[in-house]
């Protein structure tokens, strides 16, 4: 048994062990001398030698191990050791011609239940402690994931607060070329830090290297490539520029559009992107969107979702965050 286990003995196993001790010792001294090799501290068996000398007929064997037993198992840590060896040596017996011979066959009987009992009592103990075992493991385990998700929450929350001070110093810019073009790569970083597949911008050349093609960025969701253009100007962008990103668009098979404007769109250029909804998903989106998604660190990727559900059922491809939703 486990240290545990013998702190106390459980009632059944404390009758096993007043039924068989007895019946393992001839004589009422042989009793006292039993417990005494098993640790049992003299202050508890010296009362009944006491008793021996004076009127024998006064006590019997099992009355000295009924009184001794319980005493002995209400010792604590002091007590301890001596009912694990008590334990052992019951156990252990296996010279069974020191008892009476009309007593042999029952105290074989017996020790071998004491044994079965331990056996059973080890075995619950060893699933107890497989349990336990694994609950704290599980509570690491929980326990890790929170810290993780901590650690991972406050890098974000650093990230984020990254990409505001690079978006306000980009909007402070006066140099609308330069602004426009800072703004395509930091909005590439805010797709990166969302973890959204990104491929940033590139352009296509003709034979004779010209070139034919600029694209802002491309970004991943949920499957679903998105051509994302970017305009930094200073009036509401008109049927014209949005045209063009749609012709970009519908030159790709199975591709999506996003164009995002600081300046806003015009009704016109709103009207032609919901007259293409029947064919091709296209949401707009306004830089004001984006800073407030920043500023109350919301994921890019709910908002981008939303605005693309409300492009596909509401036929509305600019519903803006903090406006419409």
């Amino acid at each position: 048994m486990t240290q545990n286990d013998a702190y106390h003995w459980p009632p059944e196993l404390m009758e096993l062990l007043v039924d068989t001790i007895p019946l393992l010792c001839r004589s009422k001294v042989a009793v006292l001398d039993f417990l005494r090799g098993a640790g049992v501290s003299e202050d508890l068996l010296h009362g009944f030698r006491r008793q021996l000398q004076e009127d024998p007929s006064a006590v019997s064997k099992y009355k000295i191990v009924r009184s001794v037993l319980p005493r002995l198992n209400e010792h604590g840590d002091r007590g301890l050791a001596a009912r694990r060896l008590l334990l052992r040596r019951v156990t252990e017996f296996e010279d069974f011609s020191t008892c009476w011979p009309d007593d042999q066959l029952k105290a074989k009987g017996l020790v071998a239940e004491v044994r079965r009992v331990v056996n059973i009592k080890d075995s619950f103990t060893r699933l107890q402690q497989e349990k336990d075992l694994q609950r704290r493991h599980d509570h690491q385990e929980r326990q890790a994931a929170r810290e993780a998700k901590a650690a991972q929450a406050e890098a974000r929350r650093q990230s984020v607060k990254a990409l505001r001070e690079e978006l306000n110093a980009v909007i402070r810019m006066s140099d609308p070329q330069r602004r426009g073009t800072a703004l395509e790569a930091l909005l590439n970083k805010v797709f990166a830090a969302e973890g959204l597949s990104i491929r940033e911008a590139f352009v296509l050349r003709d034979e004779g290297g010209q070139v034919t093609e600029q694209i802002d960025g491309v970004v991943e969701l949920d499957g679903a490539p998105y051509l994302v253009e970017v305009k930094y100007w200073a009036d509401a962008l008109g049927k014209g520029p949005v045209a063009e990103h749609l012709v970009r668009v519908y030159s790709r098979a199975e591709v999506r559009g996003l164009m995002i404007s600081a300046s806003g769109f015009t009704q016109l250029a709103v009207d032609e992107c919901q007259r293409v909804l029947a064919q091709r998903v296209v949401v707009l989106g306004e830089l004001r969107e984006l800073v407030m998604l920043l500023e109350q660190e919301r994921p890019l990727s709910e908002w981008l979702r939303e605005k693309v559900r409300r492009a596909m059922v509401d036929r509305v491809p600019l519903a803006i965050y903090g406006v419409h939703f």
